[in-house]
């Protein structure tokens, strides 16, 4: 799960009051800013184009594209909740837009991230059996058949995300005005949770042996003890800017798709051609082009 706040709590523990309204100094949250706005453009205009491509044109309508096509409607969804994670990114605190709406964006921004991975892992599969087994793909893959996989990747992923709602709100520490200190962050469940397990746990171990009953207890002292010790300032500052990296690193990754196609295949870029009404290339680079053999966005082995 990413936070956007990037380890509050532990900023809010060292300074031993309330937490500040962001972590980073203003130079770096400049420069990150930029560095999202430029993704941001770059995403939405290519996972846009790609998904466009696909539907509009019959001959892009391969299975593997069919994956490209949701992997791209993913990302499209992880941008559009970019805006809300820059701003918890310099304000990370008070949060005004309601619990509703924190629970919801992060709700799409992890399921959109399962989604991806899922989809990777059967596109993968799928070119597994294309080029190992091409006599059973032409029976196995087939268009109807990979958008019911991808409807059952996205099922998945939303189930697998659904827990967002119970770990993730609208929180405020005690005896603080909300209106100044409300947090979109994993709430307390997520924290109790855990150790209320350990204290169970320990217990039925405890009473299962009572040779090392004394050692049980002791070792749940220290790990329940060890559950509320803040760690130390010069690795709270280590972590929360490995989050930042982590931070560009996740939206770049959700832009980068739309450009590796362009490079990768001459047939995604004559069609994007195509969709923007732009002049196509003469006839003798065109058939060229038929030959090629694109791992990306040509199905050589299968029958669709």
């Amino acid at each position: 799960m990413r936070e956007g706040s990037a380890g509050g709590r532990g900023a809010e523990n060292r300074t031993g009051g309330e937490p500040p309204l962001h972590l980073f100094p203003a130079p770096v949250l400049t420069g990150i800013t930029v560095a999202c706005v430029i993704l941001f453009v770059i995403g939405i205009f290519g996972n846009l184009m790609t998904m466009l491509v696909v539907s509009r044109f019959r001959d892009m309508r391969t299975t593997t594209n069919f994956y490209l096509s949701s992997m791209a409607f993913s990302d499209l969804l992880i941008f559009l909740c970019m805006p809300l994670d820059l701003f918890r990114l310099w304000q990370y605190r008070p949060w005004n837009f309601g619990d509703l709406l924190c629970k919801l964006f992060q709700f799409v921004s992890e399921s959109c991230t399962y989604s991806t991975i899922l989809n990777i892992t059967a596109l993968s599969v799928e070119r597994y059996v294309a080029i190992c087994f091409p006599l059973r793909a032409k029976v196995i893959i087939t268009k109807r058949k990979v958008k019911l996989v991808i409807l059952i990747l996205w099922a998945v992923s939303f189930v697998s995300a659904g827990p967002i709602f119970v770990l993730v709100g609208v929180e405020h520490e005690n005896g603080t005005n909300p209106l100044s200190t409300n947090e979109c962050r994993a709430t307390d469940v997520f924290f109790f949770l855990p150790v209320f397990c350990l204290t169970v746990l320990y217990s039925l171990i405890g009473r299962k042996d009572k040779n090392n009953k004394q050692t049980v207890k002791m070792l749940g002292r220290y790990l329940f003890s060890k559950s509320f010790e803040a760690g130390s300032l010069e690795i709270a500052v280590i972590s929360q800017y490995c989050n930042l990296v982590s931070f560009v690193l996740f939206y770049l990754s959700a832009a980068i798709n739309p450009i590796l196609y362009n490079i990768m295949s001459k047939k995604y870029r004559i069609a994007a051609c195509r969709l923007f009404g732009l002049k196509p290339l003469p006839k003798k680079r065109l058939s060229s082009t038929k030959q090629e053999s694109s791992r990306v966005w040509t199905e050589p082995s299968v029958t669709t």
